[in-house]
């Protein structure tokens, strides 16, 4: 099974749509450029390997989808629906998140040669970054409940006014991060390296969990 463009054109319109297409012949990662997928509905397929250059993808569904083995470079994702979505040996390298629910996603299976990415507004409940690099990420009015970032390299990223509820940091690198406008985390300054981490006189007793003791105003 081969993804291609639906078009009469010989020059296919940059708003396309996705289709599939059957082929006997060697299955080659296809380069499609600069391009806007709109309303396309994936949602359970098996995405055959290609690669997405500076392209944006608006309104799509990859609920329980299999994007394994696909490269995405410089793309935007915009009202996007990714949750439980396969990404074995996905690239993704400098991509926006825009808008988008990534509940469950495991990020731990993505390649991590120039894995990059920042997410606004979105919701990234469940999701696992284990044991990631993902330096200086944004992650931007977001909700990342119950997440886990055990083991990830998360230096100077920006969590700003996102809701980190029973989120996991153990053995998580956070020097110079930004939690200032971030809440509901609950960090052991004790189990994680946290060196010029920013935080908000708000947010203290989050990292005095552990210890059960009373602050009052």
């Amino acid at each position: 099974m081969v993804l291609c463009l639906h078009s009469s054109q010989r020059n296919p319109p940059k708003h396309a749509k996705f289709g599939i297409a059957k082929t006997t012949a060697v299955m080659q990662k296809a380069l499609q450029e600069k391009k806007t997928f709109t309303k396309i509905n994936y949602s359970g397929k098996k995405l055959p390997p290609l690669e997405f250059d500076n392209c944006s993808f608006v309104n799509c569904i990859f609920t329980q989808s299999d994007l394994s083995d696909s490269d995405f470079v410089d793309c935007r994702f915009d009202e996007c629906s990714f949750s439980m979505v396969k990404l074995n040996n996905t690239g993704l390298k400098n991509v926006r998140f825009n808008g988008c629910k990534l509940l469950g996603v495991d990020f731990t299976k993505c390649r991590d040669f120039l894995l990059s990415f920042r997410f606004e507004d979105c919701s990234l409940d469940y999701a696992t970054f284990h044991k990631k690099k993902i330096r200086s990420t944004l992650f931007k009015n977001c909700t990342i409940k119950e997440a886990d970032f055990s083991g990830a390299d998360l230096t100077a990223s920006g969590f700003l006014n996102c809701d980190l509820t029973r989120t996991l940091f153990q053995q998580t690198i956070l020097e110079k991060a930004d939690f200032r406008t971030a809440y509901n985390y609950s960090i052991d300054l004790e189990l994680n390296s946290a060196k010029k981490a920013r935080f908000s006189s708000a947010g203290i007793p989050g990292l005095l969990d552990k210890y059960q003791i009373i602050i009052e105003s």
